[in-house]
């Protein structure tokens, strides 16, 4: 291993004192590297393996303990939230379906949804507004973070699991999955 220069140096320190993950052109203005890219591939390599690592989660960089050293930390955890159904059915509807609008989300659920659920979602940091739409009412739309793609480790919204993935998981409705495979018979097809 080479020993590291100044823009590696720089870089490694503007990461580690980082309160949040920090996109390229952020650690640029900071550092004044002129090659960010290559800075953070050195440092990708240089702390493969160890206790901590350099990640990518959608576009912006950070440190993270290694996933293999979690049951070291579990002690020193956060209390957890945990979500009701009806902010997590909403979750899914703007992780799949962004932008998205607050008419789409129920829609989408087939009720209406309170005004807590969507704070509740903005105050985690993982929805986002994501504009307007151009059509009459302009109602405001939803789409996710980069904090919701670092919170589920998530390199880009392409990595949610698909239809298939939920169902070999077990984690769609037995219902669902029974009606989807129940073939419907008109009165009158005695074939």
């Amino acid at each position: 291993m080479n020993p590291p220069n100044e823009d590696v140096r720089a870089v490694e320190a503007v990461l580690f004192a980082a309160t949040e993950p920090l996109s390229p052109d952020t650690i640029r203005a900071h550092t004044g590297v002129t090659d960010v890219r290559a800075v953070l591939e050195r440092l990708t390599q240089d702390y493969a393996g160890r206790g901590v690592e350099l990640v990518e989660r959608g576009g912006r960089w950070h440190f993270q303990s290694a996933s293999d050293l979690a049951h070291l930390l579990r002690r020193n955890r956060e209390e957890q939230r945990r979500l009701s159904r009806a902010a997590i059915e909403t979750l899914a509807i703007v992780a799949y379906h962004e932008p998205v609008s607050r008419a789409d989300i129920e829609a989408i659920r087939g009720v209406q949804i309170s005004r807590g659920t969507l704070d509740v979602l903005m105050e985690a940091g993982w929805i986002r507004p994501a504009g307007r739409r151009e059509v009459p009412g302009r109602p405001l739309t939803y789409a996710t973070t980069p904090e919701f793609l670092a919170h589920f480790g998530l390199a880009s919204r392409r990595d949610l699991p698909g239809i298939d993935d939920l169902r070999a998981a077990g984690l769609l409705d037995p219902v669902d999955i029974a009606l989807e495979q129940v073939e419907v018979v008109k009165p009158g097809d005695d074939d």
